[in-house]
């Protein structure tokens, strides 16, 4: 190392101060911090309640009153709030992003909100070229009212007033709106926001003479029974949301400072959707779109809660992931999961409405919660070869619950499982196969069993060995056609008889078919990779069933071409009465079968014989 470079410096250099573009500032403000310039107005709320609740603070008999009024592209807020002397005004409004730690007065009273970050005020030139503040302190009753007046080039000047320019403590904002935004500054605009921002606010606001506030809020209203308070809280809904819930769900988590109602959407919604919630912070809007607030399976409620305890972003407009988030979080989702318990005890009518729309928000839940699971097993719907039945009273009708894992097996198997007396679940719906597999787990001595294609062949009936072996020749014939497809062909005797042909197999089998496909198409050095992973999985089978009248008259014919071709079309079609997708070897097959039957039935030359 350079000897110089280790020698302390003999000068030490001048501190600076940043300097701060306040155009560029207000910029950054209304196109990345804030979602719209609507949140002027909230900030002249909450600024406005906070000196309020200062003052009430000091002089519990205060007046709490706060007015707006629009005129003309500009703005005039008052309040009866703490009031503000001159060296408050220098400390908190012409100081960016300061946060005092004295634990007194209005920075006290605003902690908890984004005055803590210096910007609030800020806000206001998003629609504003000139703020102009004049405010008189309740603590210092015999100060002069003093002014601040800003401008958003970032230049603004304080003087002290005459006594009579404001008598009473207070605080009174002046907006000028700047071009193009004279819009947000008309009484329509500014009552239309202040009803919004302010409807649970706890002090009396107003636009002009009209009182925005509307307490008690909702959830703490009294009703004369049950059956009004839920009429109620519909009439809320649909007035907040746009909707008539299917039911409502109380909100109270005391510890947590948190009141409100949840509301059950009336239609099912995708799991993968984001659920936007109203968070009142104290009285006021913090945002619409909270998406964080309830746990992720509680995708079928839209809910709107007053909180004193949760924290909010910088913008104001979401909510900061802490532990506190979390804990009120999980305490809302046991609110959610007490209802629905609530409903399976005691209310099996509203149950039922409510899981036939959202059945698949409870089995997200009851797969993790095995109270769930016990309390929903009677209620949860699945689809089975008995019908639209519970996992409690199917597993009442069959000592093994068989269950498939996709929706195409269950399609293979269905009918001819349920003719032979083989109860199957469909689990190849959302969660429905966790939830089977959980059975035992809820219910002691259930048996659960996937089903696989040698399930169902050993169900089926075998032909008696002599008819197989003079059938020997068809065989042969029918399995030398879908060999290179690889697939098997049996003959058995099932019902029902008007099944000709069932397509069985499973994933392995599947699998290894992928496999083979793709050995085929693979050059040298992936085919030879593609062959050291085959499998020893079954191959797929067409069983065909020897009671059904048209097998007997195929099984009959003698022309080993013949028997190909109609082999194919009943390939073909158990692949589609399973609504299997078609590879395009299937297709190909489909084509061929049906071109081959065309040319053979009018073919001229055909004759009895051959039909035979």
């Amino acid at each position: 190392m350079d000897s110089q470079t280790s020698q302390p410096s003999q000068a030490s250099p001048s501190p600076h101060s940043f300097q701060v573009d306040l155009r560029g500032l207000v910029d950054l403000l209304s196109h990345h911090l804030y979602s719209s310039p609507k949140v002027y107005l909230r900030e002249l709320l909450q600024n406005a309640v906070d000196a309020i609740t200062a003052r009430r603070a000091e002089q519990p008999d205060a007046p709490a009153t706060v007015r707006l009024h629009a005129v003309d592209g500009t703005l005039r807020v008052e309040d009866s709030g703490i009031g503000l002397t001159e060296s408050d005004v220098h400390s908190l409004l012409a100081t960016i992003g300061r946060s005092s730690k004295r634990d007194d007065g209005i920075q006290a009273a605003r902690s908890d909100f984004l005055g803590q970050f210096g910007i609030g005020l800020l806000a206001c030139f998003v629609v504003a070229e000139r703020i102009r503040v004049v405010s008189r302190s309740a603590r210092t009753p015999d100060a002069a009212p003093v002014e601040w007046t800003a401008t958003d080039d970032g230049s603004y000047t304080v003087r002290t007033l005459p006594h009579e320019a404001r008598t009473d403590p207070g605080t009174t904002v002046h907006l000028v709106a700047r071009a193009g935004a004279g819009e947000w500054l008309t009484e329509e605009r500014v009552r239309s926001l202040a009803r919004d921002f302010g409807s649970l606010l706890p002090y009396d606001v107003r636009v002009g003479d009209e009182p925005i506030a509307d307490l008690p809020a909702p959830w703490d209203r009294a009703h004369p029974s049950p059956t009004t308070r839920r009429v109620a809280l519909a009439r809320h809904c649909h007035e907040l949301f746009g909707f008539t819930p299917l039911d409502s769900i109380e909100l109270n988590v005391p510890l947590a400072g948190v009141r409100g109602v949840a509301y059950v959407l009336p239609s099912a919604v995708s799991p993968a959707q984001r659920a936007s919630h109203r968070v009142h912070l104290k009285g006021m809007l913090l945002t619409e779109r909270a998406e964080q607030l309830l746990p992720d399976w509680a995708f079928f409620v839209r809910c709107v809660l007053d909180t004193d305890s949760l924290r909010p972003t910088a913008s104001r407009e979401s909510l900061y992931e802490d532990e506190t988030l979390a804990a009120v979080r999980e305490a809302l989702g046991e609110r959610i999961r007490s209802w629905l318990t609530g409903l399976a005890a005691g209310d099996p009518e509203r149950l039922a409405a409510f899981l036939s729309v959202h059945h698949l928000g409870v089995k997200s839940l009851a797969r993790h919660d095995k109270e769930m699971l016990r309390t929903m097993l009677p209620w949860l719907p699945f689809e089975t070869t008995d019908g639209r039945l519970s996992l409690e009273e199917f597993a009442l009708r069959h000592p093994v619950v068989h269950f498939t894992r996709t929706v195409e097996e269950y399609r293979q198997v269905a009918p001819i499982a349920s003719a032979q007396g083989i109860g199957v679940v469909n689990g190849g719906y959302t969660y429905d196969s966790e939830l089977v597999e959980a059975l035992p787990s809820v219910r002691p001595g259930s048996v659960v069993a996937e089903l696989d294609a040698d399930t169902v062949t050993a169900h089926l009936d075998a032909i008696d060995p002599a008819e197989e072996l003079a059938l020997s020749g068809f065989l042969a014939a029918a399995r030398a056609r879908l060999d290179p497809l690889g697939c098997d062909v049996s003959l058995r005797a099932f019902h029902p008889l008007s099944v000709p042909a069932l397509h069985l197999d499973d994933r392995a089998a599947r699998h290894e078919q992928a496999r083979a496909e793709a050995e085929e198409q693979a050059d040298d050095l992936w085919a030879g990779i593609l062959g050291s992973l085959r499998g020893s999985a079954p191959r797929a089978r067409l069983v065909l069933n020897h009671l059904n009248p048209l097998i007997r008259r195929i099984s009959s014919l003698r022309d080993p071409e013949l028997i190909g071709t109609a082999t194919e079309s009943l390939y073909g079609q158990a692949l589609l009465m399973a609504q299997r997708p078609l590879r395009p070897a299937d297709s190909a097959l489909l084509n061929r079968a049906f071109i081959g039957l065309l040319e053979w039935a009018t073919h001229p030359d055909t004759g009895e014989d051959d039909r035979r």
